[in-house]
C-alpha cells in the first residue's frame, strides 16, 4: 500500500513538473511556427535562403550535437531501453532547426520536435532521482506522450501514441499512468500559456452505418494504406541513394534544399510548411486530385535532405487530400473521406492504429468513430511492415 501510494504521488509530482516545462515549451513553439508561416506567405521570396537554413544546421547538429542527429529515432529508442544518453541541447536543436525550416518553405512537421523535446526534457529532469524512484523507460515514455498532446491538443491520443509507438502491435501498460497526466498537464499548461492548435471540424453522422458503406470506407483505406507505403518506400529510398552518391553530409543538405526550392517553385509554394490551410480546405470543397501527391513529394524531398521537424502533419495533409479526391471521383462524402484519409495515412505510416484512432475521434468527434476506426486498421494492415520511425521493434 506505501508502495502504490509513492508510485502515485511521485510521478504526479514528475508529471506535473514535465506538463508546465513542455506546455511552455509547446506554446512557444505553436507560436512561432505560426509567426513564420505567415512571414513566409507574405514574402515567399524566403525559399530562396533555404540553403543557407540548412547547412547552418548540419553545422551546428555536427559540431554540438552528439548524438541529437538520430532525433525520433533515439527518443524512441531510449523509452525501449535503449541506454543512449539523450542530451539537453536537443531542445534548442531540434526547436529552432523546426522553426527555421518552415520560415523557409521546407514541408516538415511538428511531432517529431514535439516529442524530441518532450522526451529531452523527461530523461533530464529525471535524473537527480534515476534509480530510486523513477524508472528511465518511463520517464521517456510519458515525455512522448506530453510532447503530442501540447502540441496537437489531444492528450488521449498523445498517450496511447508513446504507449504504441516503441513496438508494432505492443502497448506499454504500465506507463499508462504518468503518461496519461503528463499529456493532460502538458496540453492544459500549454493552453494556460497561449498554445493555439489547428482547428478540425466535428464532423455530423451523414451517412448510416450500413455494409456497403464501411465497405467504401475500408476500400478507400486500402488506398491509404498503400500511400503510406509509398511515402516510407520513398522517404527511405531517397535518403539512401543521397546517402550513397553524395558522402559529404553538406553536400546533401545543398543538392536536397536545391532540389526543395526548384519543387517549390515549381509548384507555386503551394506545399511548403505545414499547409494547414491546406488541410482545412480539404474537409469542405473539392481539392486538386494530386494535392496529395504534391504534398508526399515536397515532404520527402525536404525529409530526405535533412531538415528538422516531422512527417506527422504532412501526412495529415496527404491523407485528407487523397480522401477529398477519392470522394469527390466517387460522389461521396467530403469530410468524411477527408477525416478517413487523416486518420488512414497517418496510421499506416506511424504504425500506431490506436492512437491514429483515438486522435480522429478527438479532433473530428464520435459520431463517425465507426469509419475512423476502420480506416485506421485497414490502411495499417494495407500498409504493411515498415514505418517511418526506424527505432520501432
Amino acid at each position: 500500500m506505501i508502495k502504490t501510494a509513492k508510485y502515485i504521488v511521485t510521478y504526479f509530482i514528475f508529471a506535473l513538473i514535465l506538463g508546465i516545462g513542455t506546455g511552455a515549451l509547446a506554446s512557444f513553439f505553436l507560436n512561432a511556427l505560426a509567426w513564420v508561416t505567415q512571414t513566409r506567405i507574405d514574402h515567399e521570396w524566403l525559399i530562396y535562403f533555404l540553403p543557407i537554413c540548412g547547412l547552418l544546421f548540419v553545422f551546428l547538429y555536427k559540431k554540438f550535437g552528439g548524438n541529437s542527429h538520430k532525433g525520433n529515432n533515439l527518443i524512441i529508442d531510449s523509452a525501449a531501453g535503449g541506454g543512449e544518453k539523450i542530451q539537453l541541447r536537443l531542445i534548442p536543436l531540434t526547436l529552432f532547426g523546426t522553426i527555421t525550416a518552415h520560415l523557409f518553405g521546407a514541408s516538415v512537421g511538428r511531432e517529431g520536435t514535439a516529442f524530441q523535446m518532450g522526451g529531452a526534457l523527461a530523461d533530464n529532469l529525471a535524473k537527480l532521482t534515476r534509480g530510486k524512484f523513477l524508472d528511465r523507460d518511463i520517464v521517456i515514455i510519458s515525455g512522448i506522450a506530453a510532447g503530442f498532446s501540447a502540441v496537437f491538443g489531444t492528450p488521449i491520443a498523445g498517450t496511447i501514441f508513446a504507449l504504441e509507438i516503441l513496438a508494432f502491435g505492443y502497448l506499454r501498460k504500465d506507463a499508462i499512468y504518468p503518461a496519461l497526466l503528463s499529456a493532460f498537464f502538458a496540453n492544459q499548461f500549454g493552453k494556460l500559456f497561449g498554445a493555439v492548435h489547428m482547428e478540425c471540424p466535428q464532423i455530423a453522422l451523414p451517412m448510416d452505418f450500413t455494409i456497403w458503406n464501411l465497405a467504401q470506407i475500408a476500400l478507400a483505406s486500402i488506398v491509404f494504406g498503400v500511400v503510406a507505403l509509398v511515402f516510407v518506400k520513398a522517404l527511405k529510398l531517397l535518403r539512401l541513394n543521397y546517402a550513397r552518391f553524395i558522402k559529404n553530409p553538406y553536400l546533401i543538405m545543398l543538392a536536397g534544399a536545391i532540389i526543395v526550392i526548384i519543387f517549390a517553385v515549381a509548384t507555386n509554394h503551394k506545399y511548403e510548411g505545414l499547409s494547414l490551410d491546406l488541410l482545412q480546405y480539404s474537409f469542405t470543397n473539392p481539392v486538386h486530385p494530386l494535392d496529395f501527391l504534391g504534398k508526399l513529394a515536397m515532404t520527402v524531398l525536404s525529409l530526405g535532405a535533412g531538415f528538422q521537424g516531422g512527417e506527422v502533419t504532412p501526412l495529415f495533409v496527404i491523407g485528407a487530400t487523397l480522401g477529398n479526391s477519392i470522394a469527390v471521383a466517387f460522389g461521396l462524402n467530403i469530410a468524411v473521406f477527408a477525416a478517413c484519409g487523416f486518420v488512414g495515412v497517418f496510421s499506416g505510416a506511424t504504425k500506431a492504429p490506436i492512437a491514429c484512432f483515438i486522435m480522429g475521434v478527438e479532433l473530428f468527434g464520435a459520431q463517425i468513430a465507426l469509419y475512423l476506426l476502420v480506416a485506421a486498421v485497414v490502411a495499417y494492415v494495407a500498409s504493411g511492415r515498415e514505418g517511418i520511425y526506424a527505432s520501432q521493434r
